[in-house]
């Protein structure tokens, strides 16, 4: 099969489409014939080896990815060869076939296109774990989203409003805050142009947002944790501005402000019971028509350097997904 290697942790303009093995459904395993991949920041800083975990090299990146299942592996129940799956991959995705654990892969709705599957599991499970178990998001509470032009920004957005909640959406530039917009956003902010904290006070009658939602970091977040209001819960995410913000942390201490870690994958692991029922309500919102995947940029497997640069320069508004 065709795949993209990561031969050693280095700049991402150096990945390589090579031959590689077939997988093989192992116990538990099914093989799964990829027909799409979302591309994430986090497969950037994986081949770079920024992430938090560091697989041996060599490795094919890519953690999510939806196709039709090609071979079943011994005790695997509830799946057979031809289905059409999703699967969370963490590593493997940007390959024609991957082979993964059976709890890893979930049935894709006959309704869902592939290309908005392979963007469904990273932005839409982490973010629904977010506002849900780490957040509590209660119906008519104010959330702010930072970021809300990229995949996990318009996934936060669609999933506030589904969950009942007033949204404010800050992002950088007209474009983004459009997304935004079409995602469903009440309010945007343009945090370039404009002073975020103040924004947000005026936008909640300086009562302050219930719930921050940040997968930015930078320069950004500490202005929005100041404009939570009592009892507000800021959500860590990720840090797609590259800077890790050192917060003071008497600003936790005032108005009785949390600080909430979000870290999907190991979660799901944990409780996979729990990310199951997530991804069954997410599957049920889509077919209700309560949120959809704004994939606005494909790219076959080849041009995989090409998504990471238009990623990076901030250029894809919702998802960008590499076909197979």
């Amino acid at each position: 099969m065709r795949a993209v290697i990561c031969r050693d942790f280095a700049p991402y303009d150096q990945l390589a489409i090579e031959v590689a093995d077939d997988p093989v459904a192992g116990e538990g395993q099914l093989v799964i014939d990829i027909k799409a991949a979302g591309v994430n920041f986090p497969d950037i800083l994986l081949v770079e080896g920024k992430y938090q975990m560091k697989p041996p090299t060599p490795f094919i990146p890519g953690g999510e990815c939806a196709g039709i299942v090609s071979a079943v592996g011994d005790k695997v129940s509830g799946f057979k060869v031809g289905d059409r799956v999703i699967a969370a991959t963490l590593l493997g995705a940007f390959a024609e076939k991957v082979a993964v654990y059976a709890t890893q892969a979930a049935p894709m709705p006959d309704s869902m296109p592939f290309d908005e599957g392979a963007a469904l599991i990273t932005t839409y499970a982490t973010t629904i774990h977010a506002l849900k178990q780490r957040a509590e998001l209660q119906p008519g509470e104010t959330l702010v989203v930072l970021g809300a032009g990229g995949g996990v920004g318009t996934a936060a957005v669609q999933l506030g409003k589904a969950m009942g909640a007033r949204v404010i959406a800050a992002a950088r530039g007209q474009g983004k805050l459009d997304a935004a917009r079409e995602a469903g956003a009440d309010e945007t902010i343009d945090y370039d142009a404009e002073d975020l904290k103040a924004r947000i006070k005026e936008l909640t009658d300086k009562q302050g947002a219930d719930v921050v939602y940040d997968a930015v970091g930078g320069d950004y977040a500490e202005a929005a944790l100041r404009a939570t209001g009592w009892g507000g819960r800021f959500l860590v995410v990720g840090f797609a501005a590259g800077d890790i913000p050192k917060i003071p942390l008497n600003l936790a201490l005032l108005n009785s402000r949390d600080i909430r870690g979000v870290f999907w994958g190991a979660w799901a692991a944990r409780d996979p019971k729990g990310n199951a029922a997530n991804m069954a309500e997410l599957f049920s919102l889509y077919e209700a028509g309560k949120i959809k995947p704004m994939v606005s940029a494909t790219y076959p497997l080849a041009d995989v350097t090409k998504a990471f640069d238009d990623l990076m320069a901030r250029n894809v508004k919702g998802k960008a997904v590499l076909t197979v």
